[in-house]
């Protein structure tokens, strides 16, 4: 199978991978509307786009076959990893006009990439199986608004590849945000260069609580968590150190803690930093959801929607919010709204690209986005010396 890859400058690249000349696949990059794509700022090359828009093309016109788009996808990243290379560089790619019409195919899709599958420890939202390593994408109510952020900033194990398909779309919002954290610490360090000084230097406190019943619509409970091992007719002891031993595959130490409540929920601490680095590049960039947390709260405030995570500096002192809302105002100078097309896919690099969702009109079910999670093969950098400023894989279990 021969792969050739012609890069057309930092905005756009052709990527074709031929099985066989009659089944010839290219992915052509297109223009998006601007509200739709743009070009990003410092500290990326000149000219890069965010996301790079790819659809994929056949020499003789024929229909476009799933199998061979998996063969294409799995060739180019044989090739010394085209795509994660593009992901690294542009933040976040859309694939448009692909044959994937249900979780299955999105399932196969995903996995052509080559990643190991995500197990999120910690859950703090309700994700179903619906195929092999997909769920949706939360299921929280169409008016809550799911501001910007990296995916599970607030516990020490995120990954690093987020899928999501686009199933059912509405037709008037649900977009999906999309914005870089590699040009968000460099705005934030022009700007507020002494919020960024101290977070560096202290990092975060993220405390989330987990009780025994969901805390809001799609949330998720504590068993879900952390309680995967858990059978039924385990005592409370049981119960509880069989939670205790999933909250150590954190691999964190003391930089996570845990304290059980009279009414059998448990609140974890842990420290974390908010500054990291992108592999390859070194370069710092904001993995964080704290402008998330300040937005959320304002908008979801009258709607029976509250953040099981409160995030402190890491010794303890809170946030000012003059922080967080510039941090917000940041992100939405460089954020675009990815506005749905029925079988769109995104793909994110988490270390350097954020996401979230936006209110929709219509029923709840006229948006259906499916998500699937991987890990990549190595986790950020730290920014810094501090052993807490370094975060791990968390261990098999």
């Amino acid at each position: 199978m021969a792969t050739t890859v012609r890069l057309l400058g930092a905005h756009s690249a052709k990527l074709d991978a031929a099985p066989l000349p009659s089944t010839l696949i290219t992915f052509e990059p297109f223009d998006l509307p601007s509200s739709n794509q743009r070009i990003l700022g410092a500290p990326h090359p000149k000219d890069t786009a965010i996301p790079l828009a790819l659809r994929p093309s056949v020499r003789d016109s024929s229909e476009i076959d799933l199998d061979n788009v998996v063969d294409t996808i799995k060739s180019l990243q044989a090739q010394g990893g085209i795509l994660t290379e593009a992901l690294a560089r542009h933040g976040t790619l859309l694939f448009r006009g692909l044959p994937i019409h249900n979780a299955q195919d999105f399932s196969k899709f995903a996995h052509a990439f080559g990643y190991h599958p995500h197990e999120i420890i910690g859950i703090v939202v309700n994700r179903p199986v619906l195929a092999p390593n997909v769920a949706p994408a939360n299921e929280a109510p169409k008016d809550v608004l799911i501001y910007n952020h990296n995916e599970s900033p607030q516990v020490p194990h995120a990954p690093e590849y987020i899928f999501f398909y686009g199933h059912r779309v509405p037709e008037k919002g649900g977009e999906t945000p999309i914005s870089s954290s590699l040009e968000l610490f460099y705005r934030a360090q022009q700007e507020i260069p002494e919020f960024v000084s101290e977070l560096a230097e202290k990092g975060i406190l993220s405390k989330v609580t987990y009780k025994a019943e969901k805390q809001y619509e799609g949330g998720s409970t504590l068993k879900q968590a952390f309680g995967k091992e858990i059978q039924d007719g385990d005592n409370e002891a049981t119960r509880r150190a069989k939670i205790e031993a999933q909250i150590a595959r954190y691999g964190r130490g003391k930089h996570t803690t845990w304290e059980w409540t009279e009414d059998g929920s448990i609140v974890l601490t842990h420290r974390l930093p908010a500054v990291r680095t992108q592999p390859e590049t070194n370069l710092p960039t904001l993995f964080t959801g704290l402008a998330a947390y300040y937005q959320n709260n304002l908008h979801n405030a009258n709607k029976g929607r509250k953040n099981s995570a409160q995030q402190l500096f890491g010794d303890g002192t809170p946030i000012p919010d003059k922080y967080l809302a510039h941090l917000a105002k940041i992100t939405d100078e460089i954020r675009v709204l990815h506005k749905w097309e029925r079988g769109d896919v995104l793909v994110y690099d988490n270390i350097i690209a954020q996401h979230g969702r936006q209110p929709w009109e219509g029923e709840q079910e006229d948006r259906v986005v499916m998500a699937s999670l991987f890990d990549g093969h190595r986790v950020p950098g730290a920014y810094g010396d501090e052993d807490w400023a370094q975060v791990v894989q968390a261990l098999d279990g």
